[in-house]
């Protein structure tokens, strides 16, 4: 692992490899399913995750923070899902969003194994998954998103991250428990 007080930087090209390969290893040992890379979305030309469909949002935390997506319609989720359950599903129920959300964070975990290596151990949080139709996702802050495209036949996906350096790089060493409740009584 690299030491805190030595990290690399991470860049586009990190991000971008680093999202092709655990893609691609996610679709063909978990799936079963080709899938090739497309164009490569580097910062200036990144869009909004689509309008309609499903997207799922995870959090990465430690020396470097952010976020990764992994966005499609709702017709290559349920394809996804149908081939990851061993089941069919025609259309999105809790069983597609799970299975999204579990390959999102399969996807990212594998990106996140990689990069720690040039910056050290990061934590990954549990996917939120959205679906539906007229929504926009953005970030809050200003970072720069970077993503993959990629194809499996005529549906299409986006893998994307947005990652920075921390600003508290102590944070991330000295983990602090949740907020205690205090004991409450019955009256």
């Amino acid at each position: 692992m690299a030491d805190t007080k030595e990290l690399e930087l991470i860049t586009n090209a990190d991000i971008i490899a680093a999202i092709k390969t655990a893609t691609h290893e996610v679709f063909s040992t978990m799936l079963s399913i080709e899938i090739t890379s497309d164009e490569a979305l580097v910062p200036q030309n990144v869009t909004s995750a689509p309008a309609s469909g499903i997207i799922a949002l995870i959090g990465l935390a430690g020396p470097w923070a952010g976020t990764g997506s992994v966005a499609c319609n709702a017709e290559f989720a349920c394809k996804l899902s149908s081939q990851f359950l061993m089941a069919e599903y025609p259309e999105v129920n809790d069983d597609v969003l799970d299975a999204v959300a579990e390959i999102t964070n399969m996807i990212h975990g594998n990106v996140k194994t990689m990069l720690e290596q040039k910056v050290g151990e990061m934590g990954l949080s549990t996917p939120t998954v959205i679906f539906g139709h007229n929504f926009q996702t953005r970030s809050a802050r200003t970072h720069e998103w970077t993503g993959v495209r990629f194809k499996c036949g005529e549906h299409e996906m986006c893998v994307q991250m947005c990652l920075a350096p921390n600003r508290d790089p102590a944070a991330h060493r000295d983990l602090r428990p949740g907020f205690q409740f205090p004991q409450m009584s019955n009256s």
